[in-house]
């Protein structure tokens, strides 16, 4: 052991770093998108493959040779997206951290909610918490946009081509506008709730972004994380349950629950 340490060179020693960072950046790509699925899949089936070679199966040995053997174009294709992502991040700043939306920008979102609650207009707004959400991202149309409430309102107006979806906030700026949401596959959710409801439940089923929902049928404003929805009974709750996410993050939650929707 400490012959191989005192072996290593300074040039060694830079290289499994960078080798490192690169790997690190590319798990940060990549992260809450469908390509972890990916991943998982071509790594079992070059488990299979190996344990293959070992029994000595010729024809599972054959077929996996046969399909990785194209493995680089297969890459490739699969992971098109998240390359050309990839390369169009290659000359920002590795360093800079993501940071909380400030509370001016939640205020934003809240007055925004309970405007269009008022008017019977419904709305689905994305926050995005530490999973990537690019997949859900690339369905919609690319704003990048200050965030405001008039902005919010002018998109979920019914005349708004973009109306029928979700709105998606980076970093406090509207990045899309109209994406397609997965719908929740629970069984067991409420009847009365519609598909928006359950494309926000879908959403943070399989990512930790948070939603905030407006029925039109019931004016009612809605607070949806980690699969569950929360009614919000006014916008000081909303407020509060925001801020309690992404402002107050090192103080526990004070937000007074008024109604728990359970999901059976």
């Amino acid at each position: 052991m400490f012959e191989i340490l005192k072996s290593l060179r300074w040039q060694d020693i830079l290289d499994i770093l960078v080798v490192a960072f690169i790997i690190h950046q590319l798990i940060l790509i990549i992260k809450g998108t469908r390509s972890v699925q990916m991943i998982l899949g071509l790594v079992i089936l070059s488990a299979l493959y190996f344990m293959s070679v070992a029994l000595d199966m010729a024809a599972l040995q054959w077929l996996l040779n046969t399909f990785l053997g194209s493995l680089l174009l297969i890459v490739v294709i699969v992971f098109q997206s998240d390359i050309r992502r990839a390369l169009t991040q290659v000359g920002k700043s590795p360093f800079q951290k993501s940071r909380d939306m400030a509370e001016r920008e939640l205020d934003e979102i809240v007055r925004a909610a309970f405007y269009l609650s008022k008017r019977r207009i419904g709305a689905l707004m994305v926050l995005e918490g530490e999973s990537g959400l690019q997949d859900f991202v690339e369905s919609g149309t690319s704003l990048d946009a200050v965030l405001s409430k008039e902005l919010l309102i002018s998109i979920f107006m019914p005349v708004s081509p973009l109306h029928d979806g979700g709105v998606i906030i980076q970093k406090g700026r509207i990045q899309t506008a109209g994406c397609i949401l997965p719908l929740t596959k629970n069984p067991h959710i409420n009847k009365r709730f519609g598909t928006r409801h359950r494309a926000a439940i879908g959403l943070s089923e399989e990512t930790d972004a948070v939603v905030v929902v407006v029925s039109e049928e019931t004016q009612e404003v809605s607070l949806v994380r980690h699969g569950a929805l929360t009614l919000m009974s006014d916008d000081m709750t909303l407020t509060k349950g925001l801020h309690a996410i992404f402002v107050a993050k090192e103080a526990p939650a004070q937000i007074s629950w008024k109604h728990w929707i359970r999901k059976s």
